[in-house]
Order: structure tokens, then C-alpha cells, then sequence
């Protein structure tokens, strides 16, 4: 008589198992099963063996030991044709398949719960039995994804057991994903900051066409379980698939006009271009207004970018923007109404994003992270930092004016556009009546008085009468005299170069006012 064929199913995903274990029992395998996933195959109909009749050791703790018994990790683990004289000693029978998904600890986390609730959402029993099916892939077939149910069905009913050695690598970065993913929530808990180890979970949301160039394969993973400012929550509306520079390009585009949208507490909108704002505004009256006056920063180098809102467009904003004629790649904001999206529907390659309602009173979670080659450099998020604002009164026996009123709220706006623009970043900014616009931009530049000459160059309208910002100090006066020598009337910098009584003296030489951050806003 031929000894029974076993397969274990514990499941917390039960897409698919009821199907998947129909097609076990006309294989002849004898199911075992454990908790939810054992009363919905009975409620199915299907014969199965509660896996504590199996072991002859209920379940306890509350459900918390149930599957941690020699006769299912033996009957995992056993090496076939050579542990099978212990195995019979000891009455374990070979399990041959065993099909597991984990607590569902993401989603527990993502829905706010507190730390004893996620707790008990830590997986034990489940990824040890995951790791010894997959260490024993030479005679375990191993599923814990229910997309891979149906092919598996079929490798087993062809004897085909090739398929077991992928099953077994997906099972692993399963298990270290899950892991990780606990380490991560845990740890910013319980042990903030940069651990001696570490690990971050990934999960793929979308292969991409290629990378930054067509010869570079690509992906998009996000991080699971994570809400706030993640690109993953973006619902797309209509449009061709993101690309890899769309999704790297939307990301500096959401982070700038939220930022400056935050800092000045107007709707506000940005158009970014490789990475950098190319045309910035905020205005009262609302986003058309702030569009028109963000598109006219700079027209010409819109063509082809991403535009974003920090508030909800309207059908009259998206006429505003279908009307104004420039082919964007990329539209997203905190909702899109009705209007809008059937407006924007006739161009059928714009791909149109909406972004959840909280994103505004959201941050991103977790670190900022960036791959270097052999590892990674982790740093907090540039975001929320308390900047003093500190209004400079000497140049050496010169007194220095303070910034007017008008003056005050333009570089308000400026040194919030400039904290998103590559460095060496400057940027000229002017007032309008109820908004600001960024009129020129310096970025990416070796020099700072280089990144000074290329925003004036830039400028759509008159330097006079703007002000600047620059992302880090001037290590010369070179760039300070070049810009007050094109009209600008007002600076903010972070101040801290051993020159600095140089800078200020230059500016207190034409009546310029000038403000020192304290910190600095690097973006490589």
C-alpha cells in the first residue's frame, strides 16, 4: 500500500486556497490544516486533517504554538532516502507540499494599530515552516504566493519537479521581506536610529519599461506597509505606464510643491524638469492663477515635465492647463474632480495621478536611502527642519538694513523652492499681488557665483527688484556682487564661510538685505 501523500495549507491570504486544495485532494494528497484557512476548506466541502490530530498536541497559548511539533518540521525537514528509517521510528510521515503566507503584519501597522496588537501579528510558526520547506526544496514544493497555485497544480500532476528551486528563492525573500519589514516598524519604536544591521523591505509594485536609459532594467518597489508620503498610495487615472524617470521626476516634483505649498500656506504648483523646478508659484486666488504664474517662469523648459498641485483640481484649472498648449508627462494632485478628469481624458497618453487626502498632514516614513556602489548611504528626510531666521544688522561698521515686509515673504518662498533645487542651487524669486513666482534658476553647477550667473540668465522677467536664495553659504562675494549688481534687493543664505564678513559687506555696499538659516538644504 502506498504511504499517503501529505500537503499542509496555513494560509492568511485565502485568494485562491480553496481551488488550490481541490486540485490536492484529486492529486491524492491528505490536506492538514490549521485555524481559518482549515474551517474554510470545510465550509468548502474538502476533506482535511486539523494538523493538532495530525501532531496529537492541541493547539496553545491561544493559538500561538500550534505547528512548532517535530511531526511537521521532521516531516519538512526529513531527507528523503536517508532519515527515512528515523521517520518511521518516530511516526513522521513526509510532507511533500506545503503552501504558507504570514500574518498579515502590514496591514495591521498600516491601519495605525498599537505595538501589543501588532505584536501578536509577528509571525512564528509560519516562516519557520516557510525557511525549512525551502532549505528541503529538493523534495518540498513550497508556495506561498496564491498567483503560483495554478502552476504548481500542474508541476505536480507532471511529476515536474524543476519548479521547486524558484519556489524556494521566492520563499526566502518572503521571509526576509516579512522580517525586515518587522525590524523596521519595531525598530523605529523601540531602538530608533542607525542600527549596527539593518534591512529594508521591499516589495515590487511595477516592472518598468527600462531604467533612466533603455539598456538599464528597472523596477519599482515600494515599502509595504508604509502610508504617508509614499508614491505607492498615487492612484493613476488614465495614461501611459509610469516610467523610471517619471516616477524619480514626480518625487521631486511632490516633494517641492508640498514643501513650498506648507511653507507659505497657499495652493501653490510646481513644474519640475530633471529633477528641479523649472517654474514655481503660490497664489491666493488659488492653482490656475498659481499655474499661469509658475508656466511663465520659465515656458520653454516645461515642455515634457511634471506638473503638480497642493490642492484638488478643479475642471476649471485643468481647462487652464489643457488650454495653455504644453505637453506634460505628468499631472498629479491631492484629488482630481469629475470636470477635470473628463478634461483632461482626450489626451490619452498624459498620465494623470491622484494622491490620497491625508498626503498634506503626512510625511514619508523610514530613512531616505541611497545606493552607492557596495552599499547604501541612509540619512534622515530633509523635511520639517525648524530653520532660524535670523535678519543680518553688521557688516562690519556698515549697519545693515532688514528686509521689508514684502521682501520677507518672497524669501520666505525662495529659500522653500531653493531647499528643492539641486545643488549648487540659487534661485530668483519675485512677488506678484497675492503669490510669488520663481523667475530664475541656478542649478546643479560647480561653482555657486556660476549657479548666480545662470538664474539671471534664466530670469523670464526683470532680476530688479527680486530676491535670492542659495542652498548653502557663498564662499566668496563673487556670486553676492553679481546678483545685487543685477537688481537683486534681498538674500537668504545659511551663512557659516569664513568669508562671511566679506558677503554681507557686499550686499551692505548697495542696501541689500540679507537673512541667515543656520542650516543648509545640499540636494545631490
Amino acid at each position: 500500500m502506498t504511504a499517503p501523500r501529505f500537503a499542509l495549507l496555513s494560509v492568511s491570504n485565502k485568494e485562491g486556497v480553496v481551488e488550490f486544495a481541490r486540485g490536492l485532494v484529486m492529486l491524492g494528497y491528505t490536506l492538514l490544516s490549521t485555524g481559518g484557512t482549515r474551517q474554510a476548506l470545510v465550509d468548502a466541502g474538502i476533506p482535511v486533517t486539523a494538523v493538532s490530530a495530525h501532531t496529537g498536541a492541541p493547539e496553545i497559548f491561544g493559538g500561538r504554538v500550534k505547528t512548532l511539533h517535530p511531526k511537521i518540521h521532521g516531516g519538512i525537514l526529513g531527507r528523503r532516502g536517508e532519515d527515512d528509517v528515523v521517520a518511521v521510528e518516530q511516526a513522521i510521515p513526509w510532507i511533500d507540499v506545503v503552501a504558507v503566507n504570514l500574518y498579515p503584519f502590514a496591514a495591521t501597522v498600516a491601519r495605525g494599530a498599537s505595538l501589543p496588537e501588532a505584536v501578536e501579528q509577528i509571525d512564528i510558526g509560519g516562516p519557520a515552516m516557510v525557511r525549512a520547506s525551502a532549505k528541503n526544496h529538493a523534495s518540498v514544493t513550497i508556495v506561498v504566493d496564491p498567483a503560483d497555485y495554478a502552476q504548481v497544480l500542474v508541476a505536480l500532476a507532471a511529476g515536474d519537479g524543476t519548479i521547486r528551486p524558484r519556489l524556494a528563492v521566492k520563499a526566502f525573500r518572503h521571509t526576509a521581506a516579512y522580517d525586515a519589514m518587522i525590524a523596521t516598524w519595531l525598530g523605529e519604536r523601540l531602538d530608533p536610529g542607525f542600527a549596527t544591521e539593518t534591512a529594508i523591505p521591499l516589495q515590487r509594485v511595477q516592472t518598468l519599461r527600462y531604467g533612466e536609459n533603455p539598456h538599464q532594467a528597472a523596477a519599482f518597489y515600494a515599502n509595504p506597509g508604509e502610508g504617508g508620503r509614499s508614491l505607492a498610495r498615487a492612484t493613476q487615472l488614465q495614461g501611459k505606464e509610469l516610467s523610471f524617470n517619471n516616477l524619480a521626476d514626480l518625487d521631486a516634483t511632490l516633494r517641492a510643491v508640498f514643501d513650498i505649498g506648507g511653507a507659505m500656506g497657499l495652493p501653490a504648483c510646481v513644474i519640475v524638469k530633471h529633477m528641479n523646478p523649472c517654474g514655481a508659484a503660490v497664489h491666493r486666488d488659488g492653482i490656475t492663477t498659481a499655474y499661469r504664474m509658475a508656466l511663465s517662469g520659465d515656458p520653454v523648459s516645461a515642455y515634457g515635465g511634471i506638473l503638480a498641485f497642493n490642492r484638488p483640481i478643479r475642471e476649471e484649472d485643468a481647462e487652464a492647463i489643457v488650454s495653455s498648449g504644453v505637453f506634460y508627462e505628468v499631472i498629479a494632485a491631492p484629488g482630481i474632480e469629475p470636470g477635470a478628469r473628463l478634461r483632461f481624458a482626450a489626451k490619452k497618453n498624459l498620465r494623470v495621478m491622484a494622491l490620497p487626502a491625508d498626503w498634506e498632514a503626512s510625511r514619508p516614513a523610514g530613512l531616505d536611502a541611497r545606493r552607492v556602489q557596495g552599499g547604501w548611504l541612509l540619512q534622515d528626510w530633509d523635511v520639517g527642519h525648524k530653520t532660524d531666521w535670523n535678519v543680518v544688522t553688521a557688516a562690519g561698521e556698515r549697519p545693515m538694513r532688514p528686509p521689508t515686509d514684502a521682501e520677507a515673504g518672497s524669501l520666505r518662498f525662495a529659500w522653500a523652492v531653493c531647499s528643492n533645487v539641486k545643488s549648487n542651487a540659487i534661485v530668483l524669486v519675485c512677488a506678484a499681488e497675492g503669490g510669488w513666482l520663481l523667475n530664475g534658476v541656478g542649478a546643479g553647477q560647480m561653482s555657486r557665483v556660476d549657479s548666480v550667473h545662470l538664474a539671471i540668465r534664466k530670469a523670464q522677467r526683470p532680476v530688479a527688484g527680486c530676491v535670492l536664495a542659495s542652498d548653502a553659504f557663498f564662499p566668496f562675494a563673487d556670486g553676492v556682487i553679481a546678483a545685487v549688481e543685477a537688481g537683486v534687493t534681498a538674500i537668504v543664505q545659511p551663512g557659516g564661510s569664513i568669508r562671511d564678513e566679506e558677503v554681507k559687506a557686499a550686499a551692505a555696499e548697495k542696501n541689500v538685505a540679507m537673512v541667515f538659516t543656520g542650516a543648509r538644504h545640499f540636494r545631490h
